[in-house]
Order: C-alpha cells, then sequence, then structure tokens
C-alpha cells in the first residue's frame, strides 16, 4: 500500500482524466522497469510504489473512495475498498499487478491481448559495406569499377523455409510458435526472444541439405558501380538494395562503397587543389623560361618568371580536382625546386666565375636581409 498521495507519486494533478493518469503511469513504469534499471532495489521499490498508486486511480471507484477517505479507505470496514484485498489492491495472487503490467507490455513489449503472443514483422536485411581503392587520376575523371562481393541470398533449394524436400517447418516446441519466451521474475516477467527458433516460431527436423536449415546460402555477386570525379578517402557511396535480403517480406538492406584514393607519385591532393614539384635548372630560373609540367590531364605549359626563387609556387588555375556537384575546378600549384648542377666543364666553370666577379649584393636581396639580421642580432 503506497504510504504518498498517489497523484504525487504518478506527478498528476487530482482534476488529471484517466488518459493523463495512464500516459503518467506508462512513462514512469518504462523508467523504473528493471531492463532499463538493471535491478536495482530502490528502482523495484519505486515501481511497486508507482503500481499500487495506479492500481487505486485508475479503478474509478477506487479513485472515489480515495478522494473521500484517503489512505485509511472505508472507515466502515467495506470490502470494496481502495486498499482490499492484501498487497496493496493486487490481490491475493499479484493478479492485479500483472493487470496494470498490461498496457506496459502491449506498448513496449509488442504483447497482444489475446494469449500474449507476439510474431516477428517484416525486418529489413543487413546493410553490406565493401571497399574500392582508385587511382587520383580515377578520382579526378570519375570512373566505373566492377566489384564482386559475398553476400546471404534465400536458398533455391528450400525457397528460404529450411526445410528439406518433402518436408516443412514446425512450430517451435519452445515457444508454441510465438517467437517470445516469458520468464517470471518476481512479480516480473521478461519477455526475450527464443533461443530455440531465434524468433522465428518456427524450426526445421529435417534441415535442407544445402543450406543447411538456415533458408539462406551466401553467394558471389558482381555489379558495376559509376563512381563519381572529385571523389575522395572516406567517401561513402550507398548502392540501394544490394545487400542482404529482408525476413517476413522484410527490404533489402544497402550496400555501402568506401572510397581510398591512392598516393600519387607527383601529385598531393589539397582539397580541390593538387601540388607537385618541378625542378628547374638554375639559368632558367635566373634568366626566365616556359617549361611544360605534368598535370592530372596531361602536360601544360608554365611560365618561370626571372629570378624565381626555389620554393615558390605557380598557379595553374582550373588544372585541380573537380567539385563532386561539377560546378568547379581547384587549381594545380607548382612548387619550383632551382636545381644547383653538381657537375661542370672547365669552361663553365669559368664563366661561373665571371659571373661571380661581376656580381654584387644588391642582386640577391635575400641575402642582404639575412646579413642585416646577424648585424642587429650582434648588436
Amino acid at each position: 500500500m503506497p504510504e504518498r498521495d498517489p497523484y504525487e507519486v504518478l506527478g498528476v494533478s487530482r482534476g488529471a482524466s484517466d488518459e493523463e493518469i495512464r500516459k503518467a503511469y506508462l512513462k514512469l513504469a518504462h523508467k523504473y522497469h528493471p531492463d532499463k534499471t538493471g535491478g536495482d532495489k530502490a528502482a523495484e521499490e519505486k515501481l511497486k510504489e508507482i503500481n499500487a498508486s495506479y492500481d487505486i486511480l485508475k479503478n474509478p471507484e477506487k479513485r472515489k473512495q480515495y478522494d473521500r477517505f484517503g489512505h485509511a479507505g472505508d472507515p466502515f470496514g467495506g470490502a470494496g475498498g481502495p486498499f482490499s484485498g492484501g498487497f496493496g489492491g493486487f490481490g491475493g495472487a499479484g493478479q492485479g499487478f500483472e493487470n496494470a503490467f498490461e498496457d506496459v507490455f502491449d506498448m513496449f513489449f509488442g504483447r497482444s491481448g489475446g494469449g500474449g503472443r507476439r510474431q516477428r514483422g517484416p525486418r529489413a536485411g543487413n546493410d553490406l559495406e565493401y571497399k574500392v581503392s582508385i587511382t587520383l587520376r580515377e578520382a579526378a575523371a570519375g570512373v566505373k569499377k566492377t566489384i564482386r562481393f559475398g553476400r546471404m541470398e534465400t536458398c533455391n533449394e528450400c525457397a528460404g523455409s529450411g526445410a528439406a524436400a518433402g518436408s516443412r517447418p514446425e512450430v517451435c516446441p519452445a515457444c508454441q510458435g510465438s517467437g517470445q519466451t516469458h520468464i517470471a521474475r518476481g512479480f516480473f516477467s521478461v519477455t526475450q526472444t527464443c533461443g530455440r527458433c531465434r524468433g522465428t516460431g518456427r524450426t526445421v527436423s529435417k534441415p535442407c541439405h544445402r543450406c543447411g536449415g538456415e533458408g539462406r546460402t551466401r553467394i558471389q555477386r558482381e555489379i558495376a558501380v559509376d563512381i563519381p570525379a572529385g571523389v575522395d578517402t572516406g567517401l561513402r557511396l550507398r548502392v540501394a538494395g544490394e545487400g542482404e535480403p529482408g525476413e517476413n517480406g522484410g527490404p533489402r538492406g544497402d550496400l555501402h562503397i568506401y572510397i581510398e584514393v591512392q598516393q600519387d607519385e607527383l601529385f598531393v591532393r589539397e582539397g580541390s587543389d593538387i601540388l607537385c614539384e618541378v625542378p628547374v635548372s638554375f639559368p632558367k630560373a635566373v634568366l626566365g623560361a616556359t617549361i611544360r609540367v605534368p598535370t592530372l590531364s596531361g602536360e601544360a605549359e608554365l611560365k618561370v618568371p626571372a629570378g624565381t626563387q626555389s620554393g615558390a609556387i605557380l598557379r595553374l588555375r582550373g588544372l585541380g580536382m573537380p567539385d563532386l556537384r561539377g560546378y568547379r575546378h581547384g587549381d594545380q600549384l607548382v612548387r619550383i625546386v632551382v636545381e644547383v648542377p653538381t657537375r661542370l666543364t672547365r669552361r663553365q666553370r669559368e664563366l661561373m666565375q665571371e659571373f661571380e666577379n661581376e656580381s654584387d649584393e644588391k642582386a640577391y636581396p635575400l641575402y642582404r636581409r639575412f646579413v642585416d639580421k646577424i648585424k642587429k642580432f650582434q648588436g
């Protein structure tokens, strides 16, 4: 018997409607159910109080008497008081408790009013995953890839029943075809998937020799997939309906393709731009030149201005990676690496010496700034 006001326990006002009381009860019963609390003793006591309060307020006669007399019940000892019947109005065998919980099981465990059986409805099939590795150039242009993967299919031999030819599945003796078993734990009845039939409600005494009674077999599936231009590592493409078949008429799952773009020997991707390093001879860097550089779609001409320093980045507009939506292209960035000759002829050495003799510091602004910093540092 609850010692607190049942209205307070359920968190409703005294003028609450039957539907408001019912909704408040369902919310609290779900919150303090053992499946949610892991069998916590305090939660179990709280749930008992909640159910005792609901047992009073859901019954118009009991609620009327409580509103009039409170927890004292009928002062004349009538048998119809809100707390009659032994334990908190539950009755001698706990029948009231189970009735109070009927709404909870209907809502959260799918039990029906006709015997408590629950057949499994349609379930979507499992999704599958597949990784595709492509080159950077394929990612830039888009590519069609043929992929081969394994998936489960309905067995052709038994049409998915799992039973051998000439036989048929039988009602599971453990759950009587409901697909679920009920385990009583004190005042609570826990519903779980039947371990013998795995929730199907049927067992097979003579299994199909091809699928071993599973009703499904693994096959190899081959499909062509269009990979759009502009993809990058980590992008996922979904191919609807190429996953495993559903159960009980449910739809197929999907195939998720994960893209991996391989590293390239010449190019490094930076978002929609690409970067490559191009060595340039010392004379061309000094005098300026037009050189040919590689791109994702062939070669292109690049003008190197006179006096270009090593590490300078020049830009080829629109020759980078395409946008996935096809609106624009990134740029190609060319990092110039000025290469100093490692071997000189006698004549080249003489010319270089003459060049050095004719040079002054004004031709080397980087060196001049470096010397100024040293002088400033030395005070």
